[in-house]
């Protein structure tokens, strides 16, 4: 399940006013993510969340439901 927090970062990244993300919901079925805005929404959830990610961790991710997974997992170490 998609956090609200997540939710409020990429929506505000993108200048969207809504989105209904779902776990399976990609990058490209985001209206504005694209490769440009890729990059600002990952900084913006490192800097909001206080995490970092590496190149390989971030290239892996398929969905939102596997980068709010790698973002919780970031939490807990």
């Amino acid at each position: 399940m998609i956090s609200e927090r997540l939710q409020n970062i990429i929506l505000k990244e993108l200048n969207l006013n809504s989105f209904d993300f779902k776990d399976e919901t990609t990058a490209n079925q985001v209206p504005g993510w694209d490769s440009f805005n890729h990059i600002n929404v990952i900084l913006a959830i490192e800097k909001d969340y206080n995490i970092h990610f590496k190149g390989l961790e971030i290239l892996k991710v398929k969905n939102i439901g596997e980068l709010q997974k790698l973002i919780d997992t970031k939490l807990q170490n």
